[in-house]
């Protein structure tokens, strides 16, 4: 569920700077959900401690939960931590805390657009 909400905040930005052919739209986001930006995005948080306790709780409960798929054009390490990405994205949509969840959204596309080069 985290990296379908994530997403939707990501390609509703990107519509709105004006990039509506479907390809490059899609070429675009994944440099935003990537598991590498993802990873990236977390360490960031992690160094600026953007996450409350409880949101690092269940970072830390998605990336150490056992997974049936396995990372594809990634480590097994960041496929994990982008795992745990997606859970607080999960979390904080489940749990109805929309406003959260749009701040945290934001902020990884601030972050992304400051910072593209960091990450592929």
């Amino acid at each position: 569920m985290g990296d379908a909400a994530y997403e939707v905040y990501i390609r509703e930005h990107l519509i709105k700077k004006g990039m509506t052919k479907p390809n490059k739209l899609h070429r675009i986001a994944t440099h935003f959900v990537s598991a590498k930006a993802q990873a990236f995005l977390i360490a960031k948080m992690e160094k600026e401690s953007i996450l409350t306790k409880t949101e690092q709780e269940y970072f830390k409960r998605g990336r150490n939960a056992k997974s049936h798929t396995t990372a594809k054009n990634t480590s097994v390490l960041t496929y994990r931590i982008s795992t745990g990405f997606e859970a607080v994205f999960g979390y904080l949509f489940l749990s109805e805390q929309k406003q959260r969840l749009k701040e945290l959204a934001d902020w990884c596309i601030g972050t992304i657009e400051k910072e593209k080069n960091n990450f592929g």
